[in-house]
C-alpha cells in the first residue's frame, strides 16, 4: 500500500482540521508536534463552544484544549528518559569496574554446592549485559528500578524456599505474560503482527534461557577484557493507559527519543481502531502497540509479571474523569524508579465541598473550602497515590505537581524503598480552615519524625506520634468556628532539579513543534519559585548547578513542604471591608519585617510567605489604621472583620489602661489618694504610647508592636523577561468538553 502524502511535519502547532481521504474513507486530519491523527469526520467546530452539543458527536474523544498538557507531558518525559540513561550508564561503568577489580557476583547454584548457591540473597544485573555472563553483584538498594532479563538493572526477589526466581506464573497462558495485549498488542496490520510476535518470542527465549539455574554461566570471551564489557541501551516502554486517539502515544513516540515502546490502551473497539489507523498514518508500526481491553487489568498483568518482561518505565493515566479507580494498579505497573503521570479532570470533586462524601470516597480526605482548594486537591491526589503505593512499599517522590485550567498534571517517581515509606504518616496532615470567618490555617501532621546519626557515621530516621490538636474549635482570629481538610500530602510538590531541567531544554525547541512553550516556561518558573528564596530544598546541589550529564537528585524523604498554601489579600481586604494593598505594597511589608514572600502558581493574586497569620492580620491592621480608615458602620459586630480589628495596637493600649484603672480600683479599697496616682499613671503610658507611632518590634509580634511599612520600592519585583504566569482563556466555553460516544 502507497505511504500517505503527510504534510510539513515542522509545524507542530495543533492546526484547524481538514479532511482527507485515507484508505477509502473519510477522515478529519489534525496535527499536533509531529504526530497527526485521523478522527472519523465529525460535525464539530474545534474552535467553538460545546453549544448545540455539537461535540457530543465525537466517536473517539479529542481534546485540543490539552495540547498544554500534552506538550509538558513529552518534555517532562524526555528528561526523565535522559536522566534514567545517565543513571543505567552510571551503574554499567561501576559494574563494569567492579569486574576489572576482579569481584565475582554470587549465583544460584545448587550443582556444585559452591559460594554463588546462597539463596536468598539481592542481587543485580549490569544494564545492557544478560543476567548470565555479566558476573557482577551491586547492593540491591542502590539500583532504582527492576528490569527484565533484555538486558537493564532488576532486584532479584529474595527466595528462601529455593524456587526458581524466573519461573513461570502458574496458571499463566503464556510464559512471557498472560495477557494478550502484553505479549503481542494488535496494531491493524499483519507486518506488525509479526513483529510483536517475533518480539514475544525473543523474550520467551530469554525466560526460557533464564529458567536454568542449575547450568554454569558461559565463560567471557578471554580475547575481550571484563572491564570493557559492551553498553547496550536498556528498553524504555511507555503506557499510555486511556488512549483515546493515541495522539499521546504517537507524540511520545515521534518526540522521545529514547523510547523503544508505547502500548496505546483503550476499552473501546472504535478508539482501538482510530489508534490503528493512525499508528499506520504516522509510519509507527512496530513501536505503537495498540491494545484493546481494560486498563486495570493491562497494569495488574504487567505488575504480575514475574519475568519483569512487560512492567513500564512510564505509565500516563489520563481519563475522562477521575484516576482514582486506576491508582493502585498504575503504582505496580510502573518500574522500580519508573515515572507515572496522572491527569484528573474531576475538579469539581477535588477542588469543591459541594460533593465532600464523594471526595472522600475517591480520594481518602475532605476538600477545602477557599481560594486553596486547587492546590489542597493536588495534596489529596498525592495522598491518595501514597497511600496506595505504600501498601507494596513503595514510596513516591513528586517531580512536578501542577494545576492547570480545569484539570490537575501530576509527574511522581515511584521508588522501591520501604525505609522510605516510613516517613509517610509524617507527611500526611490535616488542616483547621477557617472557611466562614477569616480565612486562616493551621496545620496538624500526623507524625513526626527526626534524623539522627548512627555509631558508623549514617544517618536513619526515628518515628514518633505527633500532639495534638494544633488548633482550637474557633478560629483564634476571629473567634469563628474551623472546620477540617484532608487527610493530604504535607511533602513537596515538585522537586525543584526536575524543574530546572525541563527550563533549560526550553530554549533548544522549535516553537512551531511545541507552541506552548511560553505558558510552560512562565508556569514551571511559578512552580519553581513556590520554594521561598533562600531556603532550596537540602539536596548534594542546587538546582541552577546542576549539568545534564548529571541526574538529578532525589529530595530528602523525610522532607516536608515547611510552607504549604498561600493567602489572597483580596480575601483579607473583603474581611475588614477595606481597599486592596498592592503587590508591591505587601511584599514591601512582609520583606521590611523579615519574612520572605512569592507566589503559588495555582492562584493569581497569591501570597505565599513564611509569616505566621498574626503578623498577617497586624499588617491588615496597620494598612487601615495607615492608609485607608474603614467607613463607620461597615463592620459590626458579629463580623470576622470586627473580632480582628479589636486586637488593633490602638485598641490594644486603650484596653491596658482599662485593665490597669480597673485593677487600681480593686486595690485602692477606698483610698482615692492612692487611686488617683494609678489611674495618672496609666493615663500617662497609653499617652506616651501613642506618640511614640508603634515603633517597638515585639519580636514574635504578638503580645508587641510590629513597624509596618508598606515599601513598595523595596517590594517592587526586578524587572525580567515577561512570561506567561496565569493562562487567559484563549476562547469561549474552554472547558473539558464532552466525553466520547463510542459509536461510528
Amino acid at each position: 500500500m502507497t505511504s500517505p502524502q503527510h504534510s510539513d511535519k515542522s509545524n507542530g502547532t495543533a492546526t484547524d482540521p481538514t479532511d482527507i481521504t485515507f484508505q477509502g474513507k473519510q477522515y478529519t486530519k489534525i496535527r499536533e508536534g509531529l504526530a497527526e491523527i485521523l478522527n472519523p469526520r465529525f460535525t464539530t467546530d474545534q474552535q467553538g463552544g460545546q453549544g448545540q452539543g455539537s461535540r457530543a458527536k465525537q466517536s473517539v474523544f479529542y481534546n485540543p484544549i490539552q495540547q498544554f498538557n500534552r506538550d509538558l507531558s513529552v518534555l517532562a518525559i524526555r528528561v526523565f528518559a535522559e536522566d534514567l540513561a545517565v543513571l543505567r550508564r552510571k551503574r554499567h561503568e561501576r559494574g563494569v569496574k567492579g569486574l576489572a577489580r576482579g569481584k565475582k557476583r554470587k549465583r544460584w547454584d545448587g550443582g556444585d554446592g559452591g559460594s554463588g548457591g546462597q539463596s536468598g540473597k539481592k542481587v543485580a544485573v549490569v544494564p545492557g549485559v544478560g543476567a548470565e555472563e555479566s558476573g557482577i553483584k551491586l547492593p540491591a538498594r542502590e539500583i532504582g528500578e527492576e528490569q527484565g532479563p533484555e538486558g537493564g538493572l532488576h532486584e532479584e526477589l529474595d527466595n528462601p524456599g529455593g524456587e526458581d526466581p524466573n519461573s513461570s506464573i502458574k496458571g499463566a497462558s503464556n510464559e512471557v505474560t498472560g495477557h494478550p495485549s502484553l505479549e503481542a498488542p494488535y496494531s491493524g496490520d499483519a507486518s506488525a503482527d509479526v513483529n510483536h510476535t517475533a518480539d514475544a518470542t525473543v523474550q520467551k527465549e530469554e525466560v526460557e534461557y533464564n529458567k536454568k539455574p542449575h547450568q554454569k554461566p558461559p565463560e567471557p570471551d578471554q580475547k575481550t577484557p571484563r572491564d570493557t564489557l559492551p553498553y547496550v541501551s536498556p528498553p524504555f516502554r511507555i503506557l499510555d493507559a486511556l488512549s483515546a486517539t493515541g495522539l499521546r502515544a504517537l507524540r511520545y513516540a515521534k518526540e522521545i527519543p529514547n523510547v523503544t515502546s508505547v502500548t496505546a490502551n483503550d476499552l473501546l473497539q472504535s478508539a482501538t481502531a482510530s489508534i490503528n489507523v493512525n499508528v499506520e498514518y504516522n509510519g509507527l508500526l512496530g513501536k505503537v502497540h495498540p491494545s484493546t481491553g481494560d486498563a486495570k487489568a493491562l497494569m495488574y498483568e504487567a505488575a504480575t509479571n514475574h519475568a519483569r518482561t512487560c512492567s513500564f518505565q512510564v505509565v500516563d493515566l489520563d481519563p475522562y474523569g477521575t484516576a482514582a479507580p486506576f491508582l493502585d494498579a498504575a503504582v505496580q505497573a510502573v518500574t522500580d524508579g519508573g515515572l507515572l503521570c496522572i491527569t484528573c479532570t474531576d475538579a469539581g470533586i477535588f477542588a469543591s465541598v459541594s460533593w465532600l462524601e464523594k471526595t472522600y470516597s475517591q480520594y481518602g480526605g475532605l476538600p477545602w473550602k477557599g481560594p486553596q482548594s486547587h492546590e489542597a486537591g493536588l495534596r489529596l491526589i498525592l495522598n491518595a497515590v501514597a497511600k496506595s503505593a505504600a501498601r507494596y512499599g513503595l514510596a513516591i517522590e513528586p517531580l512536578l505537581s501542577l494545576h492547570i485550567d480545569f484539570y490537575v498534571r501530576l509527574f511522581i517517581r515511584i521508588k522501591r524503598s520501604p525505609v522510605e515509606v516510613k516517613c509517610l504518616a509524617s507527611k500526611t496532615m490535616v488542616v483547621y480552615n477557617c472557611d466562614h470567618g477569616c480565612g486562616a490555617f493551621s496545620l496538624q501532621y500526623f507524625a513526626n519524625t527526626r534524623e539522627k546519626e548512627a555509631k558508623n557515621g549514617g544517618k536513619f530516621h526515628t518515628h514518633a506520634l505527633a500532639q495534638g490538636p494544633t488548633a482550637t474549635p474557633r478560629c483564634e482570629h476571629c473567634g469563628f468556628k474551623t472546620h477540617l481538610a484532608g487527610p493530604m500530602w504535607g511533602g513537596p510538590l515538585h522537586n525543584p532539579h526536575f524543574i530546572s531541567k525541563i527550563l533549560n531544554l526550553l530554549p533548544s525547541l522549535d516553537t512551531k513543534v511545541y507552541a506552548t512553550i511560553p505558558r510552560i516556561e512562565g508556569m514551571l518558573t511559578l512552580a519553581l519559585n513556590e520554594t521561598l528564596p533562600q531556603e532550596a530544598p537540602p539536596s548534594t546541589s542546587s538546582p541552577d548547578t546542576i549539568s545534564a550529564e548529571e541526574p538529578f537528585p532525589s529530595l530528602d524523604p523525610a522532607l516536608r513542604d515547611p510552607h504549604p498554601f498561600f493567602f489572597n489579600p483580596s480575601t483579607l481586604s473583603r474581611t475588614l471591608h477595606c481597599s486592596r494593598p498592592s503587590d508591591a505594597q505587601w511584599r514591601g511589608a512582609l520583606l521590611g519585617l523579615g519574612y520572605r514572600t512569592t507566589r503559588s502558581h495555582t492562584e493569581p493574586g497569591s501570597v505565599r510567605t513564611d509569616a505566621p497569620w498574626h503578623v498577617i492580620w497586624e499588617i491588615m491592621r496597620e494598612w487601615v489604621r495607615q492608609k485607608h480608615p474603614i467607613k463607620e458602620g461597615a463592620v459590626t459586630k458579629g463580623m470576622a472583620g470586627w473580632e480582628i480589628l479589636q486586637k488593633d495596637r490602638s485598641r490594644k493600649r486603650v484596653n491596658d489602661a482599662k485593665r490597669e484603672i480597673r485593677e487600681a480600683v480593686e486595690k485602692a479599697d477606698g483610698a482615692l489618694e492612692g487611686l488617683r496616682e494609678n489611674v495618672e499613671a496609666a493615663l500617662w503610658r497609653v499617652g506616651r504610647e501613642m506618640e511614640e507611632e508603634g515603633a517597638v518590634d515585639g519580636g514574635d509580634g504578638e503580645d508587641g508592636l510590629l513597624k509596618v511599612v508598606f515599601d513598595e520600592k523595596l517590594g517592587k519585583e526586578a524587572v525580567g523577561k515577561k512570561m506567561v504566569r496565569y493562562q487567559m482563556n484563549p476562547r469561549p466555553d474552554w472547558g473539558p468538553m464532552s466525553k466520547a460516544k463510542g459509536g461510528g
